[in-house]
């Protein structure tokens, strides 16, 4: 169960530093791609449209979070 955990925290880790690497380089396209039928994450992405750097801002966090994240993950 223990490697499962591991696991998810990778996953975790890895998401949140692609996500970011695509807020941090495209904020537009990415929280448009996000606006409509996106089953709930039209309220996520809302307080960033309009708003290019308050995601790449967001993003800079996302990356920094998934990458200390990545880090404290053990074989």
């Amino acid at each position: 169960m223990a490697n499962w955990k591991g696991r998810a925290g990778e996953m975790a880790a890895t998401f949140m530093i692609g996500d970011g690497l695509l807020g941090l380089l495209q904020p537009r396209r990415h929280v448009a791609l996000w606006e409509a039928d996106a089953m709930g994450a039209e309220t996520l992405v809302a307080p960033f449209r309009g708003h290019p750097n308050r995601r790449r801002a967001y993003a800079a966090i996302q990356l920094a979070a998934g990458l200390l994240l990545a880090s404290r993950q053990r074989p």
